[in-house]
């Protein structure tokens, strides 16, 4: 037993938590093991949801036309993105990588039923994103686990739900949450992208930490 794990708490975990980077020109190409990949949605399943309910769906893409398809949405999407930008903004956006779809080889689409659990969704009933939130925290612990088994996620942003919903078949009533590149990687990097090329910095945690009321 570590001293961390005496005193009560795993530095590794933390380790892990730190290191978690959102993956772009990194990947490899190489296959995720399969023995690996089932820890990974183990690790997703296992995540806590609102009633029990495991609103999630997981949809693996590995076909290159689907990932061509995809690609190809996400890059029009970026031109759209940039063309809104001017100036530094436009410069620094530039230089930034936004997604690894097909270097990966791997995409997992993940998806949000709300009908899963019944019409009674136990703790859901104030809180109607409650159940959104509870797939958040499975992709959450499908990149932990990722990382602990040195595998690099990308979180790809950049599409419009209704084109992913059409290209990966999710039913009418199943919102696309996510689309992750999952793959080996080369090197996980220090720093996240965002930080290295300039668009945004990590802010301190005393200017979001509040005491019994929020404060300017």
């Amino acid at each position: 037993m570590t001293e961390a794990t005496a005193l009560g708490w795993d530095a590794g975990l933390y380790d892990v938590i730190n290191r978690r980077r959102d993956t772009r020109r990194e990947f490899t190409g190489e296959p995720v093991k399969p023995d690996v990949l089932d820890r990974l949605l183990s690790a997703a399943h296992a995540a806590p949801s609102v009633g029990m309910s495991q609103p999630w769906d997981f949809v693996l893409v590995r076909d290159p036309e689907t990932l061509d398809a995809f690609g190809q949405h996400v890059a029009d999407e970026r031109d759209a993105f940039a063309a809104s930008l001017a100036g530094e903004r436009a410069e620094t956006f530039a230089r930034i990588k936004i997604e690894g779809i097909r270097e990966s080889g791997l995409g997992i689409a993940v998806g949000y039923d709300p009908s899963r659990g019944g019409p009674n969704v136990l703790g859901r009933h104030a809180i109607a994103d409650a159940g959104l939130y509870s797939v958040v925290c499975a992709i959450q612990n499908l990149w932990l686990a990722a990382t602990a088994e040195g595998l690099g996620v990308g979180w790809v942003s950049f599409y419009r739900e209704e084109f992913l919903r059409d290209l990966v078949g999710f039913p009418e009533h199943i919102r696309p949450v996510a689309w992750l590149c999952i793959g080996p990687i080369s090197e996980l990097p220090d720093e996240p992208d965002l930080e290295r090329y300039g668009w945004r910095h990590r802010s301190p945690l005393d200017g979001v930490v509040h005491e019994e009321r929020y404060r300017q």
